[in-house]
């Protein structure tokens, strides 16, 4: 009955049982177990625990308890109680099946080699016995033992048609378990055998593990002519290229000075070879210098232009990282669009050399897209203004002038824009997402749901909710980030906590995976999908919305008045909920996208409301431990949690960390301050002696003072650097020194300081800090001079109204 969810049978059938029999401890664990199923868990749970301890020597109970944990996700108490139940049923394939699915999810990989010996012995004539326990020997490192299982499973088949799928798997995992095994000519005199036997099905990833054999082998002439094989195969990937030259003793990554020149040859050749794929013209433009860059790129962006590649200019801009490249890059299409425009190009259908006018049109539709990433929005909008004058209806030129209009400091112009891109394909998902994450930065969060709800489920309670379910990481993360920006900190980390739960789902989905992979043949998936999950909160997705969390909960801490806010607020927004109108969610009354009879928190504040947020914050962060390596804003986070903790050796380490990512940071520099100004003589000599030997090592022998003026020295016109210099001084100097303060800051505005709206916003909100209200609205105002484009330095009030503005645009185009 509990199998079948006949739960309500199930109670009435225990019950009677317990009228004769009161403290029968399986019958106990059976009714609480069912209670467990409906939702009474704790009733549930008291039930099986006073089960269990009526009959402590029933294998029934210690699996019933097992599954009550299990359901509960806690895998750990989950396995201790299979273990005792197989204390006293050794042999029952039920319990030991799951016993090693557990030990697999908690990677206790010699008890999953003992859990599948015995599975193997009870069944020996089941091949996925066999498979499972070679499976099992490979991950606990033992590969010699999965060789010697493998080779007797393979001996024992019988009568196998062509095309058998499960074997091919078999024969890949076998390869793969020789060249762990350091045996790499068995492997690939196995692999040999076995392709030319045609039994396995997979054969372009079979010629890629013979070229890795070669190359391991050393046999670096016939790895050579494997990857040219796959290269005829897949002329445009990138990493077919590298293996290829890497048998060259070329690297493409590392390349020397010295070596690029050889590896420039190398891909010359294979351009000729392949001259349709753009993978080898692409890689050339990474190692290529000077004039033979000129030469390289000039054919590469024309075609791109020639073509109407939207995506040309993001295919290239990571060359921008070297200047020398970037203005080579804006000399070519400038040339190129004069070129165009002195052959009259748009008065013709075609000209002489070929070109037509929507050539024209993808010119300036890349300059307009230059200009704005080197932060010259004027001259980015006069070009793509034309742009939109020649082509108005090509939604791509609008999202451009959307782009522009949001690196230039305006989210409301930037949100208007990308609506208009949306109205001219309604059907385009891409267009609608996009309008979606402009209006949410606009502040508009509401009508941002209204954009998504066009492609969720009807049926759904809201668009959110939809979105959440199929686990949109790009959406919860950015709807947090917009109610970060309106200082909605409960409904941010509402989100960003969304993004958590749904990677503790991607981990419990693997204990499902494997009983499938056991059962389809599918191990080589499998052990792929553990080691992506042994890196799992090492994704970006993951450690952003980690950081932004943390960021709230510091903010908590060093403001305890702003969840005091948040309990003040709610009173005032009550009434105003029941005013809201519906938003096409089967009548439920919606607020800011959420659904309000679906949620007992909207507001979040069960989470704002901690009496210890640091330590929520550390907890999160350190689930990332050990698996976050080239992400500085994460390690400047955990340096401020555990500074502030006063777990100060970790922020030592956190420090280091970030320092050899990217010593020159200005964030690094405030840190640095912030270690040396403090007096370490009342720490303990263990914890403040490898402070002051870290501190040493930064600073030296001079005062802070001089360190500040020369790391401003060093940086005289780096916007993000001034700005350092000047928190770094607030850091050991205080609000005595705010006149050095305010001095520093404005060298911000100076013409040749190359500053950028993000700087200056982060600037603006730094003087209201430190110097009062009157201060932040004079440098307000020579932003707003120097960034005439940019709403961000509006007041408040201003701004406002230019969002009630959007909206009734917004409005009148629906």
């Amino acid at each position: 009955m509990y199998e079948t969810k006949l739960y309500k049978k199930g109670i009435k059938t225990a019950d009677t049982i317990l009228k004769k029999f009161p403290e029968h401890g399986e019958t106990l664990c059976m009714k609480g177990l069912i209670l467990h199923s409906m939702d009474r868990r704790e009733e549930g749970l008291e039930l099986i625990r006073k089960g269990v301890r009526l009959d402590l020597t029933s294998h029934i109970v210690w699996h019933v308890y097992g599954i009550a944990h299990k359901s509960d996700k806690n895998y750990e108490e989950t396995l201790k109680c299979y273990l005792q139940a197989l204390k006293f049923d050794k042999d029952n394939l039920n319990i030991l099946r799951e016993t090693a699915q557990l030990q697999l999810q908690l990677r206790h990989y010699d008890a999953h080699v003992e859990s599948r010996n015995t599975l193997l012995r009870l069944r020996p004539q089941l091949r996925q016995s066999w498979y499972a326990l070679a499976v099992a020997y490979y991950l606990n490192g033992d590969d010699s033992r999965a060789v010697t299982v493998l080779e007797q499973l393979e001996t024992s088949l019988k009568n196998l048609a062509d095309g058998d799928a499960e074997l091919s798997d078999i024969l890949l995992f076998h390869i793969k378990t020789l060249e762990a095994d350091g045996n790499y000519a068995s492997a690939l005199a196995f692999l040999e055998e076995k392709l030319n036997e045609r039994r396995i099905m997979d054969r372009a990833y079979a010629r890629t593990i013979r070229a890795h054999l070669f190359e391991k082998l050393g046999r670096l002439d016939d790895a050579r002519e494997s990857w040219k094989m796959l290269l005829q195969r897949n002329p445009d990937s990138h990493e077919l290229y590298r293996s290829y030259l890497a048998c060259e003793g070329l690297n493409l990554r590392n390349s020397s000075p010295e070596s690029k020149l050889k590896v420039l040859e190398a891909l010359v050749k294979l351009i000729s070879l392949y001259p349709k794929a753009s993978a080898p013209q692409r890689l050339s433009l990474d190692v290529a210098e000077s004039d033979a860059f000129r030469n390289h790129v000039i054919p590469y962006l024309v075609s791109g232009l020639r073509r109407g590649s939207p995506s040309l200019f993001s295919d290239i801009k990571s060359l921008y990282r070297n200047d020398s490249k970037r203005t080579i890059v804006e000399d070519v299409v400038l040339r190129f669009r004069e070129e165009l425009a002195a052959s009259n190009i748009m008065d013709t259908a075609i000209t002489e050399q070929g070109e037509t006018p929507a050539t024209y049109v993808w010119t300036l539709f890349f300059l307009a897209q230059h200009f704005s990433y080197v932060e010259q929005p004027q001259k980015a909008l006069s070009i793509i203004n034309e742009a939109l004058e020649l082509s108005p209806a090509l939604p791509e030129v609008l999202m451009v002038k959307a782009r522009i209009l949001k690196r230039a400091g305006d989210p409301f112009g930037a949100a208007l824009w990308m609506e208009k891109a949306r109205q001219l394909d309604g059907q385009d998902r891409f267009l609608n997402g996009k309008c979606a994450k402009y209006l949410m930065r606009s502040g508009n969060i509401e009508e941002a749901n209204r954009r998504l709800g066009l492609f969720t489920k009807k049926d759904a309670l809201n668009p959110g909710t939809d979105l959440e379910d199929m686990q949109s990481l790009a959406y919860l993360q950015q709807e947090g980030d917009a109610w970060v920006h309106q200082r909605r900190l409960g409904r941010a980390l509402k989100r960003y906590h969304s993004i958590f739960k749904i990677f503790d789902d991607y981990e419990d989905d693997q204990f499902d995976f494997y009983a499938y992979s056991l059962r389809k043949f599918t191990f080589n998936a499998y052990i792929d999908l553990l080691a992506f999950e042994d890196h799992l909160r090492g994704h970006v997705a993951y450690i952003t919305a980690a950081v932004a969390a943390a960021k709230i909960y510091v903010k908590l801490h060093d403001d305890p008045d702003l969840a005091r806010e948040m309990d003040q607020g709610k009173h005032s927004r009550k009434k105003k909920r029941t005013e809201l109108p519906t938003n096409g969610t089967n009548g439920k009354v919606v607020v800011d996208g959420s659904a309000a009879s679906a949620d007992p928190d909207p507001d979040g504040r069960v989470l704002v409301s901690l009496k210890e947020p640091l330590i929520k914050a550390h907890d999160i962060l350190s689930r990332c431990d050990g698996l976050v390596h080239d992400h500085l804003e994460y390690w400047l986070t955990v340096f401020d949690v555990a500074w502030r903790r006063g777990k100060y050796l970790q922020a030592v380490r956190a420090y280091q960390t970030a320092k050899l990512l990217r010593g020159d940071h200005p964030e690094i520099h405030v840190r640095a301050i912030l270690l040396a100004s403090r007096d370490w003589s009342t720490c303990e000599s263990r914890v403040a002696q490898p402070i002051l030997q870290c501190i040493v090592s930064i600073i030296g022998p001079q005062t802070l003072d001089i360190f500040n003026a020369q790391y401003l020295q060093e940086h005289p016109n780096h916007a993000p650097a001034i700005l350092a210099a000047a928190r770094g001084l607030h850091v050991f100097k205080g609000s005595e020194e705010s006149e050095g303060i305010r001095s520093l800051t404005w060298q911000l505005l100076h013409p040749e300081c190359s500053t950028n709206v993000q700087v200056c916003l982060e600037a603006c909100m730094f003087i209201g800090e430190v110097c009062g209200p009157e201060i932040q609205e004079s440098f307000r105002k020579l932003c707003q001079e120097r960034f005439p484009i940019a709403t961000v330095f509006l007041a408040p009030d201003q701004q406002e109204e230019r969002r009630r503005e959007l909206q009734a645009v917004i409005d009148n185009i629906d």
